[in-house]
């Protein structure tokens, strides 16, 4: 009996033990792990101590923990604000259409690529497509500005060469979202594809071999072999777009919008943003972005539980 007993009581320790030993050779990648978490903790979990003020009535200079409690009241004013119902409308429809419309594009350029015979063309190619994500859209919406500008742009100079009259696209409220929707494609699809790329040349060439001796063409491969062999990647990467679905675009819209077209273009960050940084309600622009990121947190955390249900596929 006492042997058992000893013996029981040996494991954990021996477990602990071990558990030392693998730290102590893996000690360098702990200590360099400490940097990004480092900033992790610094910068994403003691900022949240700051979501407080959005059950307050926050005065600066009572501070956050001496402002009085505000019973709920931003929250309950979210859904009787015009302004906001309008931004969460066009969040979603823009997301949404980003989602069906850019989400498939990096995937399907990724797919063409690795269908390219010309290891040289097809390295300028993916070169050439993911240059833009290295550029802020201040720089890039710069570009758009003045290729669709009624004066200068290239756009109208086509159309009034052929009898036309010029068009203020950017100014335009059906114009704007397409233009919103394919310049962002422009800019993403090249740095989308790498991680498919990566994907898809951990494919065991031996089912491309076997697909060969069974007479499949390109294309059956294609379908067949490629595709369902990237289709765990893409789960998880809709997955977390899927959290990201009150995300449209910030940087992309604050430099491409105006007052004109704020009323198909105006979406939760922005109106944040003039609520929080330019009418300087702190407390109501942070309930605003505190339930945008529950919505978020949601939906990924209800995306992934019907995945996980439907196939062997998921976060977690």
């Amino acid at each position: 009996m006492q042997t058992v007993v000893q013996k029981a009581k040996a494991k954990p320790q021996r477990q602990a033990n071990t558990t030392w030993i693998r730290v102590k050779k893996m000690k360098m990648l702990y200590i360099m792990m400490l940097i990004p978490m480092g900033m992790l903790f610094l910068f994403h979990y003691i900022p949240m101590y700051g979501i407080l003020i959005a059950f307050k009535s926050f005065s600066p200079g009572l501070g956050i923990w001496d402002s009085p409690w505000n019973n709920f009241e931003h929250f309950k004013r979210l859904f009787s604000d015009f302004l906001f119902l309008r931004a969460l409308q066009n969040t979603v429809v823009i997301s949404l259409l980003k989602i069906i419309i850019v989400f498939p594009a990096p995937i399907i350029f990724a797919i063409l690529l690795n269908e390219i015979t010309n290891e040289k063309f097809k390295k300028v190619s993916q070169s050439i497509s993911y240059l833009p994500h290295f550029m802020s859209w201040v720089i890039l919406s710069a570009m758009v500005i003045e290729v669709f500008s009624p004066q200068r742009g290239i756009i109208n100079f086509f159309i009034t060469l052929v009898g036309g009259e010029p068009i203020n696209f950017m100014s335009d409220k059906t114009a704007f979202i397409p233009i919103l929707i394919l310049t962002d494609m422009w800019k993403e699809i090249g740095w989308g594809a790498i991680i498919y790329l990566a994907t898809i040349a951990s494919i065991d060439p031996q089912l491309y071999e076997a697909a060969d001796m069974d007479g499949a063409g390109r294309f059956h491969k294609m379908i067949h072999i490629t595709l369902p062999s990237i289709m765990p990647m893409v789960i998880i990467l809709f997955i977390l777009r899927l959290g990201s679905v009150l995300n449209a675009g910030f940087d992309q819209i604050l430099n491409l919008y105006n007052p004109l077209v704020y009323e198909v273009a105006d979406i939760i960050d922005t109106y944040v943003y003039r609520s929080g940084l330019e009418q300087f309600q702190f407390d109501y622009a942070t309930a605003v972005g505190l339930f945008k990121n529950v919505v978020g947190i949601v939906l990924i955390l209800s995306a992934n539980a019907i995945i996980r249900r439907k196939s062997e596929h998921g976060i977690w």
